[in-house]
């Protein structure tokens, strides 16, 4: 089965690759016209896109990944991806829900000892935590951003302390939490019997080859850090006022424990990630069972948005749109599909606070109209003519 896929795959990859290159001069103009606004003038930075539509990835590189020493962005560059992590644990939580290990109206309790002893906490679940909509909110979740965090016993006591706001029982509104998300870390680690970065590598990074992307420990041990390998294409993250902020594979966070640490990855792995979450791999099982779950809709915030397992849903006069973003002082990210369109979007940055799901959602909804109807057609018709030389 394994050497039938691969086949399958180097067969696509051979025929695509004779599809008119027209075609991808269109996409990058629509790209480029869009993708500047984000592109600082005072080139402290850069950024790397990806695109997925009908069934072909491109890709689009701008700027530098460190301007001090004159590296240029290149598709394996290396980007913190900020909150991006989080639609990664959000897929190994539908995975173990769709096993029976776990049920996401389990009590977070369940499954992190410590949080037994009453409180408000015990009312909160994990499906509560994946869509924020616990109600938990820590000083750490929003500015003013405090200059102190928790070691793991710290962050226990603090949630057994922790009594929810009248305005913000568990499950009656959702509210942007990363201290729910280190919360549900502990919760997989507790509930799978492992690491979060094993059972991160294990159940998704592994069986979608995703060989770049790496989730540090930041601890001790030699997978604390980035890999010198790794560390030499991660690129220097920069303030949006264009300073250099940390080294190169850089961690912050206000938790101080294994497995807090934030992910790294590279647009050529994400482009597998938004192609497995577009429905057009050739994976089965389990872990396509989970990345379809985790798409779906589960609390209403308004008309047009709904709250899914870390992703969210935008409906409107437009085509539907799954998307996450991830912003950071030094880094921001973007990740969306159009399902209906088979459309897809990776937008990573080496500068703070950016916001490129404003820049890729003007992309997708211009790849998706009347501008790009004609790129679209002539990749279909190459392509049925390339299926039809096939024997």
């Amino acid at each position: 089965m394994r050497t039938l896929a691969s086949a399958l795959i180097a067969a696509l990859i051979a025929a695509m690759a004779m599809l008119p290159a027209r075609a991808d001069v269109a996409v990058e103009r629509i790209v480029v016209r869009h993708i500047q606004t984000i592109l600082p003038a005072d080139q402290a930075a850069g950024a790397a896109v990806v695109i997925r539509i009908n069934g072909r990835t491109l890709f689009f590189n701008y700027g530098w990944a460190d301007l001090a020493n004159q590296r240029r962005v290149t598709t394996d560059t290396l980007f913190n991806l900020g909150s991006l992590r989080k639609v990664f644990e959000a897929t190994l939580l539908a995975q173990a829900a769709h096993a029976g290990t776990l049920s996401l109206d389990d009590s977070v309790a369940l499954h992190v000892p410590g949080l037994r002893e009453g409180g408000d906490i015990e009312r909160v679940t994990l499906g509560q935590l994946a869509t924020h909509t616990s109600g938990l909110l820590l000083p750490q979740d929003h500015p003013p951003w405090p200059d102190w965090g928790y070691t793991q016993e710290e962050f226990i006591r603090r949630l057994n302390e922790w009594t929810a706001d009248f305005d913000h029982e568990p499950g009656g509104q959702q509210i942007y939490t990363h201290a729910g998300y280190v919360l549900l870390g502990l919760a997989l680690e507790h509930a799978l019997n492992g690491r979060i970065d094993d059972l991160l590598e294990d159940r998704i990074l592994h069986p979608l080859g995703m060989g770049s992307t790496s989730l540090p420990r930041r601890d001790g041990t030699p997978r604390g850090k980035l890999s010198p390998e790794h560390k030499l294409r991660a690129v220097q993250g920069y303030t949006e006022d264009g300073e250099p902020l940390g080294e190169p594979g850089d961690q912050q966070g206000y938790y101080f424990w294994p497995g807090t640490s934030q992910m790294y990855s590279s647009a050529r792995d994400l482009a597998i990630f938004l192609a497995a979450n577009l429905g057009e791999l050739p994976i089965g099982g389990s872990l396509r069972t989970a990345i379809d779950l985790a798409q779906q809709g589960v609390y209403a915030m308004s008309p047009r948005n709904t709250q899914a397992l870390a992703w969210e849903i935008v409906r409107g006069d437009e085509p539907m749109m799954i998307e996450k973003y991830g912003g950071l002082n030094n880094a921001s990210a973007y990740i969306a599909t159009m399902p209906d369109q088979r459309l897809g979007i990776v937008i990573l940055s080496n500068r703070g606070n950016t916001y490129p799901n404003e820049t890729g959602r003007q992309i997708l909804l211009a790849l998706a109209g009347q501008g790009a109807r004609q790129v679209r057609l002539a990749w279909s018709a190459r392509a049925r003519q390339v299926n039809a030389r096939r024997p």
